[in-house]
Parts: structure tokens; C-alpha cells; sequence
């Protein structure tokens, strides 16, 4: 029996198992999809490189902030006139033996350690640490005129206006090279007090402030030399050819303002080191061969009291007052008016104050 209907066609019926079409991609569509594709990919690398490149910024930022980038600046760019250097004979270290080796290495290898700069109330670079690696370039293109020796590599630290911080780095890398003598420390400490900057006015305090890091025995003796060098002022013109045993004694031996200044008399008139330290030595030759105090002694002559809220020490040389008053706050005037009432009072109170 045929399945064809009278008008001569098959069954509509669909067939069981249908062939599924093909579609295959044309060459367009490859393309569209590729660069899709790339297009994707590309983004992801851009956004992964934006976000390493703003990780990259926050850490310069960080690293720049704490003083770490190091940059090159033009030697002209830069003053030495802000901090007083902690070196007494600066123009005889420019030109020392030890500076034309410097200068030595610099010119053979370059400058290997950076300098250390920060900026001052008006913007301008200041040197803080690294004289000598700026003397020595100084020198060279001075000497040369090569401009390879016009710039200096250093670090800038960008923090507060710390004054007695400065301080401390300015002597940190020389003290822990032992490259200072006791004098040069004690005119950094008492060149510290008088800086108006600084927090603390006592030079004896002051001691302890920057060289906290050193052994109590070498503070003691640093404050041996800042007694010295305060009593000696600049009749000792050669301070750093002193040395330690002959200051620390010569500083123990002196027991009143009239053997200072017949002492600095006879300082005024020496012409060299050497000269200087005889007449040191035979001021001490003319002294009792025991001049430390006795501490049993020095305990009685220590007295101390209370008036209203303030506790005063008093000992030989030495008036401490303790308060909770923040006497840093106070204004400068303030203080020297009262410090010279208290002064004036002293003076005036003959025997009534001999007694404390």
C-alpha cells in the first residue's frame, strides 16, 4: 500500500530523530569573539596594573615621608647655615689629611653614603648630617669643575620641626663612629640649650638628652667639658686638644670664679695648643693632690624644703626646683624675669640665703 495520499505527497508527520543544524562561526563572528576576548583580558591587565601602580605611589609616598627616597640635589641648592656643626675647628678639618682621602674615594668611586638634608621655616634645604661628604664634593668641583661633582645624593627628612631631634641625628653618626672628642660634644650640648628651638635650657640636662645612648661614665665626663668649656668661654682656643683626663681634672679643680679667671688670664696668652695645656697642667700641679669633694661632705651641704607647692633642692652650684607647673609652656621673658627676681633676691639676702 502506498503512503503517498491521492494528491501525491508523503506523510507530514516529522521525522523521529531530527538532524540538528550546523552553525558554524563565519570569519566575522571569529573576529568579533577574539577581540572580545582581547578587549577583556586587556581591561583586567589595566585595572590589576592601576591598582599595583597605586600600591607603588602609597609606598613612595610612605618611604618619602619617612625620609628613605634618595634624590640628587645640586650643591647650591643646599646651606650648612641653620644647625651649628658638631665640630669646633671646622676649617681645619676641610683641610686635614683625612679630608684629602675623602675627597680620594669620592673621586675614584663616587659618593657611596647619602647626606641627610631637611628643610628649614623658609623652605630652604639645610644640612643635617654628612659635612664632611659635602666639604669633600664642594672641594672637588671647586678644584675640577666637573659636574659630576656639582650634585650630592641625600635623603630629606620630611618630618616636624623637631630642633633637639636634628640635634641628636646631627651627632648620632660621628659619636657612634667615636669620631668626636669630649670637648666638640660639650659645645654641641651647650649650643643645644641656648638654641631658643630646643626645649631645654639646662646644658648639663641637655647632656643626657642627646647622648642618652652613651655610658653614664662618658656623659659624666662630656658634662666635666661643658663645665669647662662655660668657665673657660674663649680663652681655651684650642678645646679639642685638651684632653680627657686634663679637662675632666682641670674642670674638678676649679672652685671659685676668681681661680677661672685667673686662669683665663693666663690662657689669653698662649699661642699654640701645647702652650695651653702646660698652663692647664701647672694650674692643677698648684692644686691639693685630692680635689674630688667628699661625699659625705657634699651630703650635708645638700638641704631640701618645700615652699607652697614647689620642692627645692640646694646644694653647692645648684638649685633645683620641682613643681607641676609646665614651666616649657611659659613664655621666655616670663621666665628670665622671674629667674632674675629670684636672682636679685639671692644677692640681696646676705646671710639668710647663705643658710639654705
Amino acid at each position: 500500500m502506498s503512503s503517498k495520499n491521492k494528491f501525491g505527497f508523503g506523510s507530514l508527520e516529522a521525522p523521529d530523530t531530527p538532524k540538528p543544524r550546523e552553525r558554524s562561526v563565519g570569519p566575522m563572528g571569529a573576529a568579533v569573539r577574539d577581540a572580545a576576548a582581547n578587549l577583556q583580558e586587556t581591561t583586567e591587565a589595566k585595572v590589576e596594573q592601576r591598582r599595583q601602580n597605586a600600591a607603588d605611589a602609597k609606598a613612595y609616598r610612605a618611604a618619602h615621608a619617612d625620609g628613605l627616597v634618595l634624590t640628587k640635589f645640586a650643591l647650591s641648592e643646599i646651606a650648612t647655615t641653620d644647625l651649628p656643626r658638631d665640630r669646633l675647628d671646622l676649617q681645619a678639618v676641610a683641610a686635614s689629611s683625612e679630608m684629602e682621602e675623602l675627597k680620594a674615594s669620592i673621586r675614584e668611586r663616587g659618593q657611596k653614603e647619602p647626606v641627610e638634608l631637611y628643610r628649614d621655616a623658609d623652605g630652604q634645604l639645610q644640612l643635617k648630617k654628612g659635612w664632611r661628604r659635602f666639604t669633600a664634593l664642594s672641594q672637588l668641583y671647586a678644584e675640577t669643575g666637573d659636574d659630576s661633582f656639582a650634585t650630592i645624593i641625600a635623603r630629606v627628612d620630611e618630618g616636624a620641626d623637631d630642633r633637639l631631634s636634628r640635634y641628636i641625628d646631627m651627632v648620632e653618626e660621628n659619636v657612634v663612629r667615636e669620631d668626636l672628642t669630649f670637648a666638640e660634644m660639650a659645645q654641641v650640648a651647650i649650643l643645644a640649650a641656648e638654641d631658643e628651638g630646643t626645649d631645654e635650657i639646662d646644658p648639663n640636662a641637655m647632656v643626657l638628652r642627646l647622648y642618652g645612648s652613651l655610658h653614664k661614665v662618658k656623659r659624666s665626663y662630656i658634662r666635666s667639658f661643658v663645665f669647662l668649656l662655660s668657665a673657660l668661654e674663649d680663652d681655651l682656643k684650642w678645646p679639642k686638644a685638651v684632653s680627657r683626663n686634663l679637662g675632666v681634672d682641670v674642670a674638678r679643680a676649679l672652685s671659685s670664679h676668681e681661680e677661672a679667671a685667673n686662669l683665663r688670664a693666663a690662657l689669653r696668652q698662649c699661642q699654640n695648643a701645647e702652650a695651653q695645656n702646660d698652663v692647664l697642667a701647672r694650674f692643677l700641679q698648684k692644686k691639693p693632690a685630692n680635689t674630688a669633694p667628699d661625699k659625705q661632705t657634699e651630703r650635708k651641704e645638700k638641704r631640701e624644703f618645700h615652699v607652697g607647692d614647689m620642692k627645692v633642692t640646694a646644694r653647692k652650684g645648684e638649685c633645683r626646683i620641682v613643681a607641676d607647673e609646665d614651666f616649657a609652656s611659659l613664655p621666655k621673658a616670663q621666665l628670665e624675669r622671674a629667674v632674675d627676681a629670684f636672682q636679685r633676691a639671692l644677692r640681696e639676702g646676705g646671710p639668710k640665703v647663705s643658710s639654705l
